[in-house]
């Protein structure tokens, strides 16, 4: 049995333990789980009810399951089997129930409904008293596999916040209804001793300090908690407090439920036609943190994941259901080459199995053929850091390159740069968690001739590689200050600015201080080098942004300027901010925007428009301006 709970919050729920309120849910191995998929990949959900819904009962996440709303319209796709149609599948006789009070939820099961895969489905229409006593009935009358799920929790947080009393009437009353079902098995197994119930309690998805499901890719939104009634050696940190956001993925997901089910009846998959992106919390082995990126070569997929637990068998990667490595029982990476005919997007399933545990993926490559740099970008070049020293020297000697702050220098060089194995050297980390006392952050360029004001400069390009930290946690909330000219904390302020904002996505601003432009809607993904360039041409009125990401592939889009969008470009005048805005004091003054570290290489102004193939050279070259000897 499984039961799905909207609305608890995680903290909460902890409290009310603590305080003896929630006697049937505490006398269960309660730990803290995630929820969400991966922020800035090609797993990220939104954090709600419906997608989260959906990862319960499907295994997976929102890319493949397809919900992404929490509306009625939502359906999951068929391509993601949920463990109503896993169990039909290999058994006609097992009976199976699903008893909703939001009746979204039965909406999206409708398939399984038309097709029987659901012996029972009920719409309790938000009558959480209806959920127990079907779900009651349903219990005595011999049914193996029952999802039930309550509301109201979310109700009362969503109408009075967490701390009134309103909720912790809603945990207390949830908790007893709970209860009841609980008291249901204890009866039947002490009728009948043969029967082994695992028992799950979740929720799907957390809460804002409101009590509001925002649906943002917060740490408080992705903390949920996985309940079992007998401890599960693949279940971690049982009784313990939530991690910090960086520790989440550790912990057991939301997609580990149905695979759990399905063990708990003896219909596991197969590893060649596994496709959750969980893994069964039975499992003596912990497969955690599975994760995929391209290579630099732009011509493979990166793979790696932790291991816990019991290592006893080599541990096995299976490409699209197909195994085409084994590797040793501690062996944690593994580097796939994609062979493709030509440039394109692949996607393809992967599935690590380290023994009992399985965990599959989906991972996309923007595939490209290998390539050389486009001879012309010497032209024009005015200002080019290699980025792979400190301090940082303009090879063109016409800027500098900083800190905003000496006493607040967050610039390290780091080993794993964006070029390929031959060029490979070092890039710049800027921490903007690094501040001095007035919160002065991040590195300030400062042109001799600044190309945005010099009335002969009809046109210029600004181009870099940048990369987020593993979760994109900086784009969140009012976002961060990739690089600007301007005061951010507004775009209608005069200047140009590259921003980075939720679900890791890049915008492209310029403003005056009464009218703004903008080019949004590019996606980077986090963790993972990408080139990153905006065009302006002054002399057409345009503005051209680029970015060149190893998943998402190539994206370009332009917006029309005005004469006096033109005439504000070059800002505050003081220089352009690197993980901050032309102030240094962007992450004082947006204190919900979290500060933190950015990765730069081979930053580049050219005082001319370039075209899109000259910056796609760059990024399917990967190497360096330098090797062209500029």
């Amino acid at each position: 049995m499984v039961v799905e709970i909207d609305g608890v919050d995680f903290e909460a729920l902890r409290e009310a333990i603590t305080q003896h309120r929630v006697p049937a849910l505490a006398s269960l191995q309660v730990a803290p789980a995630w929820t969400g998929g991966s922020n800035g990949t090609l797993s990220e959900q939104r954090v709600s009810g419906g997608p989260g819904w959906a990862s319960l009962v499907t295994g997976t996440w929102a890319n493949r399951h397809g919900v992404h709303w929490d509306t009625d319209d939502q359906r999951i796709n068929t391509k993601a089997p949920t463990v109503f149609a896993a169990v039909r599948a290999k058994s006609a006789e097992l009976k199976t129930a699903a008893v909703t009070s939001n009746s979204a939820y039965q909406s999206m099961l409708a398939t399984d409904i038309q097709t029987g895969a659901i012996d029972a489905a009920v719409d309790c229409a938000g009558a959480d008293e209806c959920v127990t006593e079907r779900t009651n009935q349903l219990l005595l009358a011999g049914y193996d596999l029952l999802v039930a799920q309550y509301s109201a929790p979310a109700a009362a947080a969503a109408n009075n916040g967490l701390r009134g009393g309103a909720y912790q009437k809603a945990l207390a009353d949830t908790s007893s209804a709970v209860g009841k079902l609980l008291a249901t098995i204890a009866r039947r197994t002490t009728n009948d001793p043969s029967e082994d119930w695992q028992v799950i309690i979740t929720t799907g998805y957390g809460l804002d300090a409101f009590g509001t499901a925002s649906g943002l890719q917060t740490a408080a939104n992705k903390t949920i908690f996985i309940a079992s009634n007998k401890p599960l050696d693949g279940l971690p940190a049982v009784g313990t407090d939530a991690p910090t956001e960086d520790k989440l993925q550790m912990l057991a997901a939301a997609t580990d439920i149905a695979p759990t089910v399905l063990r708990q009846l003896g219909i596991s998959p197969a590893p060649t036609e596994y496709g959750f992106n969980g893994m069964a919390l039975q499992s003596a082995t912990s497969l955690r943190s599975l994760t995929a990126t391209t290579g630099t070569d732009k011509t493979s997929i990166n793979l790696t994941w932790t291991l816990a637990g019991r290592k006893a068998q080599p541990v096995q990667v299976l490409r699209d259901g197909q195994l085409i490595a084994t590797l040793a029982v501690d062996a944690t990476a593994y580097s796939d080459a994609v062979q493709a005919a030509s440039d394109g997007t692949y996607v393809y399933r992967y599935t690590v199995v380290a023994g009992e545990a399985s965990v599959s993926l989906t991972a996309q490559i923007a595939y490209v053929k290998p390539a050389t740099l486009a001879p012309t970008l010497v032209n024009g070049l005015l200002n080019y850091y290699p980025l792979d020293a400190l301090p940082a020297v303009d090879v063109k000697v016409a800027s500098t390159l900083v800190p905003w702050a000496m006493d607040a220098n967050g610039g390290t060089l780091i080993t794993d740069d964006s070029f390929n194995a031959t060029y490979r050297t070092k890039a710049l980390r800027i921490d903007s968690a690094v501040k001095n006392s007035s919160g002065m952050a991040g590195y300030r360029l400062q042109q001799t001739n600044d190309v945005t004001t010099d009335p002969a400069a009809t046109a210029f390009t600004i181009g870099f590689w940048v990369r987020t930290d593993a979760t994109c946690s900086q784009g969140v909330s009012n976002g961060a200050t990739v690089i600007g000219n301007k005061n951010y904390t507004s775009g209608i302020n005069a200047g140009l600015a590259i921003g980075l904002f939720g679900s890791c996505e890049i915008r492209f601003n310029v403003g005056t201080g009464s009218a703004r432009a903008d080019s949004n809607g590019y996606g980077l993904s986090a963790g993972q080098w990408a080139y990153v360039a905006v065009v302006i041409d002054k002399a057409n009125l345009k503005m051209t942004g680029y970015v060149f990401d190893p998943v998402k592939g190539a994206q370009t889009g332009s917006v029309v300027l005005t004469a006096a969008l033109i005439g504000k470009l070059g800002g505050l005048n003081n220089g352009f901010g690197l993980n901050e805005d032309g102030t240094g004091l962007y992450y004082q003054r947006e204190t919900s925007s979290p500060r933190g570290a950015m990765d730069f290489n081979d930053f580049a102004i050219w005082s001319r428009e370039l075209t899109g193939d000259e910056l796609a050279s760059v990024y399917k070259a990967a190497q360096p301006l330098s090797s062209l000897n500029p």
